[in-house]
């Protein structure tokens, strides 16, 4: 099983107990507050429901949407749907996607990002998240949407993982994923903050999302993650105080990582840096309570997500310093 943000069991099994401020991940720290749960969505079986489907449509701007048990299910499933192919995925970029199309009989490529226009025509899939997870790297819509006409010229597929998309949605190519070959990934985790629900969309055209269902199975979203995200995807004011303060924290984080002189790059929700210590760094934090992700291959660097309050910022900023003039003790 590959190594994801979030472990705080991992951190305190090596660093022993603490209050731990965990930025490890890129999940927004202020959640959606979930609504009171009816008690039959306890009791039921769950119910593919439509509702949910046009919600996630609107809100992501896409013709038609499956809801899944977290992109995950998705990533793991989609290359069950195809014969040994070509595939070439984004480097570095989300590690499961590159995992499991290796698992199936593909013939896997981890291609850099300045790279990906030379691979168009050696691929028969291209698998690339925008904006990427962990650097922020971002693809421009345009160029998506001509990869995926090239692509499904000749039968082939153009994957595009928008988890981190909802602050940044003109990069998205959602509004276009009724052409053939173009699959769209979102999550409910990043943006409203609801990781623990396991819930994500796939945009598609209608015929490949029958096929993904099928193999999928039966109730793969649980009735209380249906409720949840349906309030969720409604709440358009919630989602504008959203994003407008996503965007205000982000920026903050940036700031505060200039002026300790880390050039960082990344999205509203985290950033990352190519950290020409990362191990140690990552211990420096460790050891003050502070879980962030360390990349020690592709993508060699820090990734820090949003601290939740000015406690965490405060601690953030204070072993920043300290990491800062370590050499000056």
């Amino acid at each position: 099983m590959l190594e994801h943000g979030g472990n705080l069991r991992t951190a305190a099994q090596r660093f022993g107990q603490h209050d731990w401020l965990d930025l490890s991940t890129g999940i927004n720290p202020q959640w959606y507050p979930a609504p009171l749960i009816a008690g039959n969505a306890w009791h039921r079986l769950p119910e593919p429901s439509a509702e949910l489907a046009q919600a996630a449509a609107d809100f992501y701007g896409a013709p038609l949407m499956l809801p899944v048990a977290g992109t995950q299910a998705a990533i793991q499933a989609l290359p069950r749907l195809r014969a040994p192919s070509r595939v070439t995925v984004s480097a570095p970029s989300y590690a499961e996607h590159a995992h499991h199309w290796q698992q199936h009989g593909h013939t896997l490529a981890q291609i850099a990002y300045a790279d990906l226009e030379q691979a168009v025509a050696h691929s028969d899939v291209m698998v690339i998240c925008n904006p990427n997870n962990p650097t922020g790297a971002v693809v421009p819509a345009a160029t998506l949407l001509r990869w995926a006409g090239q692509l499904a010229a000749r039968g082939g597929w153009l994957v595009v993982d928008e988890a981190f998309g909802d602050t940044a949605p003109e990069h998205s190519v959602a509004a276009h994923s009724q052409q053939p070959g173009l699959i769209v990934l979102r999550s409910i985790g990043k943006f409203f903050g609801l990781a623990g629900i396991r819930l994500g969309f796939v945009a598609a055209a209608p015929e490949l999302l029958e096929a993904l269902a099928s193999l999928l199975g039966p109730w793969t979203v649980s009735g209380p993650a249906q409720q949840i995200a349906l309030d969720a995807l409604r709440d358009s004011a919630w989602q504008q105080r959203t994003r407008d303060d996503l965007h205000r924290s982000g920026a903050r984080l940036q700031q505060l990582l200039v002026r300790h002189g880390i050039a960082s790059n990344g999205t509203a929700l985290f950033q990352w840096w190519p950290e020409t210590q990362p191990e140690a760094f990552w211990q420096h934090m460790a050891e003050r309570g502070i879980w962030v992700r360390l990349f020690t291959h592709a993508a060699r660097g820090i990734r820090l997500g949003l601290p939740p309050d000015e406690t965490g910022w405060q601690r953030l900023e204070t072993a920043l310093t300290l990491w800062t003039h370590k050499d000056s003790v």
